[in-house]
């Protein structure tokens, strides 16, 4: 059964602390799964990540492809992802369901904690994860490094 990670993002961007987990989860040998609610944050995030040093690029592909089974990392707006993901990364407030957890190694949730509306479904996340007995971390960058707060 997995586990999901909260990460509270208030001084670091969205683009380099998914960059950094993304790099971690491939580094675990993980597919991963990045659902976000619209496909204009999903088209800026692809975007993103086609930039920087080439030596950190990170393979990856927009759903609704040819070759989405094959791909590393998949980025979607739907719930059933064709590269059978270990870790499933929730962004813009996206639904993970604690049923996705329990066939998951980890889920993500990354949320902007100066948007209130992210902030408060953050939290209707985490109560739900709680109620369901999903093991769940909450971790916050308040001290300027990611220490964890809370678990489930």
């Amino acid at each position: 059964m997995g586990e999901v990670f909260f990460y509270h993002l208030t001084q670091s961007p969205l683009d380099g602390t998914l960059r950094s987990l993304l790099g971690k989860c491939l580094g675990a040998g993980w597919r991963v799964a990045v659902r976000g609610r619209t496909d204009a944050g999903l088209d800026r995030l692809d975007a993103q990540l086609w930039l920087g040093d080439p030596v950190d690029f990170l393979p990856h592909g927009r759903a609704g492809g040819a070759h989405d089974g094959d791909q590393p990392i998949l980025l979607t707006t739907a719930r059933d992802a064709p590269n059978h993901p270990q870790c499933l990364i929730s962004l813009e407030g996206a639904q993970i369901t604690a049923e996705e957890v329990a066939g998951l190694a980890r889920a993500m949730i990354l949320f902007d904690g100066n948007d209130p509306e992210e902030l408060q479904t953050a939290r209707a996340q985490w109560r739900g994860f709680k109620e369901a007995g999903t093991k769940a971390k909450y971790w916050s960058e308040d001290a300027g490094r990611w220490d964890m707060k809370a678990e489930t």
